[in-house]
């Protein structure tokens, strides 16, 4: 049985993962700052750390101090985010360099806007995983249950704030789009990965796990609407005359090499559904 440890456990891609991969009957070994503090990466020389990526056949490094567009706005142009984000880099990628590991890091299609803290360290991130022998996958707005809401992603929010307020309050005017992915999809997407690795690696190029399909943010508020509206209570959509400030509404051209290999089964309608009918 092949060990997979999964750095970042906890978090919204790699709670799902875990359990992903482990109906598919792999060893998952678990990582993350929340279980315990010797599971944290930004400890230099961390020998648990060591040990389990020396004992692992294969490992995704999801592990990153980051959350949805309001904590972007709040904490990447801070010290401590750079910092952070550095060490956790630093110290998990000369392990991997040196045990000469399969790994998969996740990066961000953000990587190419130098304009935010968060993307140029994405990109530093696809520099040390080229010099590592690893595989870039880029993701694309990825979307499920969180449990951290001070990290929230946009769909968490706007649910949260229909269930709670009754109303959709939003950061920006709601015209930008984004390409959203939903978590069961992204792990289907991730275990293809782990499992052709070899081939993947051999084309030297980032992948872009997608759908290839864009939704603006006043859709996905106009979508999360109808499931809570009721002959009771009539959720209203209150956009900001703010623009958005974190990617600037520029849109990248995914390269859809990968949906050679794979297709999502979730439509934007669907996978909103299901993260909705958690939290009712």
């Amino acid at each position: 049985m092949k060990k997979i440890l999964i750095l970042g456990s906890d978090g919204q891609i790699g709670s799902y993962l875990k359990d992903y991969l482990s109906k598919k009957n792999f060893k998952v070994i678990e990582f993350d700052i929340t279980k315990s503090k010797k599971q944290d990466l930004r400890i230099s020389n961390n020998k648990l750390l060591i040990r389990l990526i020396k004992n692992s056949d294969f490992i995704f490094f999801l592990a990153f101090d980051v959350g949805g567009s309001r904590y972007l706005k709040k904490y990447q142009n801070t010290f401590d985010f750079i910092s952070n984000n550095m060490r956790i880099m630093e110290n998990t990628f000369s392990i991997l360099k040196k045990e000469r590991k399969k790994f998969i890091f996740s990066s961000s299609q953000m990587s190419n806007m130098d304009f935010s803290n968060y993307g140029i360290l994405k990109k530093i991130g696809e520099k040390y995983t080229a010099l590592s022998n690893g595989v870039i996958v880029k993701f694309w707005n990825v979307y499920g249950v969180e449990k951290d809401y001070t990290k929230s992603h946009v769909i968490t929010d706007f649910i949260m704030k229909a269930k709670i307020t009754g109303n959709i309050d939003m950061l920006t005017t709601g015209e930008e789009k984004r390409d959203f992915l939903y978590v069961d999809d992204c792990c289907s997407g991730l275990y293809l990965i782990m499992m052709k690795y070899n081939q993947l690696l051999k084309r030297k190029k980032s992948i872009d796990l997608t759908t290839g399909k864009y939704t603006s943010i006043l859709k996905v508020a106009k979508i999360v609407r109808k499931y809570f509206n009721t002959n009771k209570k009539k959720i209203k959509i209150i956009p900001s005359k703010n623009i958005d400030k974190i990617q600037f509404q520029k849109k990248n051209r995914p390269d859809k090499y990968f949906l050679k290999f794979w297709k999502p089964n979730f439509s934007i309608e669907e996978g909103i559904k299901k993260v909705v009918e958690h939290y009712l």
